[in-house]
């Protein structure tokens, strides 16, 4: 690496010495007759030390010292003096300066004590870049925010990016689950290799493992030809398993062979394969309530849940709704060829009073809407949809007052989740895709609860 040195000294002579002793290590020597001089240099230039004298007409070299700590903070200065001002110098390192050299000195001394402090300013270099990867990863994905609850979350995707380790990630519908995932991989020693989504909750039970583990020809109905199943297309990559907890329990077996054992078995096919994959599972259930009624394999989960990482909901990081708008309406707004500077204070403090029950999902559907209404650069209260300024179903802290404990907690959960359902379908006309979508759940998921609830939509739509 090649590295660039300022020899501030006001001695033509002692410039020109120096600049041709370090020039033979491969260093680019600028110089520099005085203070004011040597700041103008390093305005343009990349200096990644300085050596300067103590005495200097104009700005001396303490004046000068304390114009660099001032400006670059991080750029080490190494002081000349002569004997006789050895306590200056000695000062002058409390001051800041990375260390001294004594007139008349000796080239090997200084090659010495310029390649500590070169050493030096690499570690500053390298540490910055690292501090620079990690605010990208922050970034990457839409994984925008600095609240305290979402900086647990990039610190664990920070460090668990590198290993091989199974991730379970928990959190409610819409909190950016896959984003995670994929920022784990993207980042990760497999980011070079395939990542492979499936959702669990959206694939016919019937035809769930043949699209897990893939099939030969003939295998069933229909199985005209071989297939390749997902762990096989994640191979050396990554699979990432969302809605986990809907997969059927005859199913959970198999999932479960397949991490301890790395091998799988396509349907009609007994030759066991090999597979090395990375599996990173998403769920919007209670896992350890699913194994308690046994809905979900206990064995399974732990297998599942070696490094956990739950997502906080939008409501419990209300400081991220304005950056994570901004973001969105700048690129929903570059592909609908609009460009927006940003939000209106009454926009903004509608959202943050909004419980965003579909999460980051539905925020972005808010933002998109309000892109394409919008007809200034600045978002507007009134771009924004109306239920947003709705009266919002009752949540917990109104729910349970003193003396309001509900007697059935089955039956006042289902009450707020009728509730909340009955929006969406209201919202929505009627059509139920758009209103899973909206409170962030699969279709499958929102056509069970309707079932459970005993909504009939036909009732609803007008």
């Amino acid at each position: 690496m090649t590295h660039n040195v300022l020899v501030v000294d006001d001695e033509p002579k002692l410039c020109d010495l120096l600049a041709s002793a370090l020039s033979q290590n491969g260093i680019v020597v600028f110089t520099a007759g005085n203070g004011l001089h040597a700041l103008k240099v390093l305005e343009v230039e990349d200096i990644d030390l300085v050596i300067s004298d103590w005495r200097m007409p104009g700005m001396d070299g303490p004046q000068l010292l304390a114009e660099i700590k001032s400006r670059f903070p991080q750029l080490p200065v190494i002081v000349m003096t002569a004997y006789s001002t050895v306590k200056n110098a000695v000062q002058s390192m409390r001051n800041g300066a990375f260390d001294y050299i004594a007139k008349p000195f000796d080239i090997d001394e200084l090659d010495i004590t310029v390649s500590k402090a070169l050493q030096f300013r690499d570690i500053l270099k390298d540490n910055q870049r690292m501090r620079a990867e990690l605010d990208e990863h922050r970034q990457i994905d839409s994984l925008i925010g600095d609240s305290p609850s979402f900086r647990r979350v990039l610190h664990a995707i920070d460090s668990v990016r590198e290993s091989n380790a199974t991730i379970l990630l928990t959190g409610e519908s819409g909190t950016g689950k896959e984003m995670v995932a994929r920022a784990i991989h993207n980042h990760g020693n497999r980011a070079d290799k395939p990542f492979v989504a499936v959702n669990c909750a959206a694939i016919p039970e019937g035809l769930l493992e043949s699209e897990m583990f893939g099939h030969r020809k003939g295998a069933f109905t229909g199985a005209v030809t071989d297939r390749v199943g997902r762990f096989m297309q994640a191979d050396k990559g990554t699979l990432f398993l969302d809605e986990i907890g809907e997969m059927p329990l005859a199913l959970q077996a198999k999932i479960l062979r397949a991490l301890q054992e790395r091998v799988i078995e396509p349907v009609g096919d007994p030759r066991e394969r090999k597979v090395d994959v990375r599996v990173i599972a998403a769920t919007n259930k209670n896992l350890l309530d699913a194994v308690a009624n046994k809905e979900f394999r206990e064995d399974l989960y732990y297998r599942l849940n070696v490094f956990p990482i739950p997502l906080p909901a939008l409501r419990e990081r209300v400081e991220d709704i304005a950056p994570l708008a901004r973001h969105f309406a700048h690129t929903l707004g570059a592909t609908a060829g609009k460009r927006f500077t940003g939000f209106s204070a009454e926009a903004l403090q509608a959202m943050a009073h909004y419980s965003w029950p579909g999460n980051i999902r539905e925020l972005q559907n808010c933002v998109e809407r309000a892109t394409i209404v919008a007809s200034g650069a600045v978002i507007e209260e009134q771009d924004l949809p109306a239920y947003l300024f709705a009266s919002s179903p009752a949540n917990a802290s109104t729910l349970v007052t003193e003396g309001n404990v509900p007697a059935d907690l089955e039956a006042a959960l289902a009450e707020v989740e009728k509730t909340y359902i009955l929006a969406a379908l209201a919202q929505s006309n009627g059509v139920q895709a758009a209103a899973a979508q909206l409170i962030g759940i699969s279709e499958r998921s929102f056509w069970y609860r309707l079932k459970k609830l005993g909504i009939h939509v036909d009732k609803i739509v007008r």
